[in-house]
């Protein structure tokens, strides 16, 4: 299928639609900040052509479509100026805050039905999905994570240094604890963790304690040889599909279509 791009209250989207006429479910997606890093990439590494639904791909602040004068050295320099408090959190805040509005600018320009969405992220975008879960009233019947940022404080003990936290990024990093704050998405919808045996050890050691703390509903899919990106280097443009990232492709696609069944 040929992607639709296009822009839903600000945010840049590359979507796909799903084989058929008239009115078709929605899954929405946020990419990693690693590669793929843009929607557009996002969606050719992880196309999900086989699910009856529109796969919409939004955009994260900041990056794709977004980044500054068509750049990372944006991005990059509020990492190194707080990667917590100047580029994590409000990463996560803006997309999480700007998700309504689009929503419903999507369905406003896409045949996408008013029932419940699906929610996909990868990385930092795992922190979108789940936040979405957590923060809003947005019904959702299938959720899935792929080597998700589930605790934030794993994701910027990756960065070189102890990080200076205060009682403002204490409280910020553990509103982004999502296996502390498990009882916030319980209950919300069926939810698959998908963890590469590659990927940091402390990202796959996050979603086994979700999926624990979540308990029914919710599935580990663990895929061999997976390191935490799903696509080559720069990670910007559509590239083709990774075999490993087939393979996670493959996991998303027969999560999604058993909960659309269902």
């Amino acid at each position: 299928m040929t992607p639709i791009t296009g822009t839903a209250a600000g945010v840049p989207f590359t979507a796909l639609p799903p084989a058929g006429d008239g009115p078709a479910p929605l899954i929405a997606t946020w990419h990693m900040l690693d590669a793929p890093r843009s929607d557009a990439a996002f969606a050719a590494a992880l196309p999900m052509h086989d699910v009856p639904a529109w796969r919409v791909h939004l955009g994260m602040p900041m990056f794709g479509a977004r980044m500054v004068d068509g750049s990372m050295d944006a991005a990059i320099a509020l990492l190194q100026q707080d990667v917590l408090m100047a580029a994590m959190h409000p990463f996560v805040r803006q997309a999480t805050e700007e998700f309504p509005a689009a929503l419903a600018s999507i369905r406003e320009q896409l045949p996408v039905d008013d029932g419940p969405i699906g929610v996909l992220g990868g990385s930092l975008g795992g922190a979108v999905a789940l936040n979405v879960l957590a923060c809003t009233e947005i019904p959702v019947f299938a959720a899935a994570l792929v080597n998700g940022a589930i605790r934030m404080r794993s994701v910027i003990d990756l960065f070189p240094g102890d990080y200076p936290y205060d009682a403002e990024s204490e409280r910020v990093a553990d509103a982004l604890d999502f296996v502390a704050g498990a009882d916030r998405i319980a209950g919300r919808a069926p939810l698959l963790a998908v963890s590469g045996e590659l990927d940091h050890p402390a990202f796959r050691e996050d979603a086994a304690d979700l999926v624990a703390a979540l308990g029914d509903g919710a599935e580990l899919l663990p895929i061999p040889g997976l390191a935490h990106p799903l696509a080559d280097e720069p990670g910007i443009e559509p590239a083709p599909q990774l075999p490993l990232a087939k393979q996670v492709d493959a996991g998303l696609t027969a999560w999604f279509r058993r909960h659309l069944a269902a």
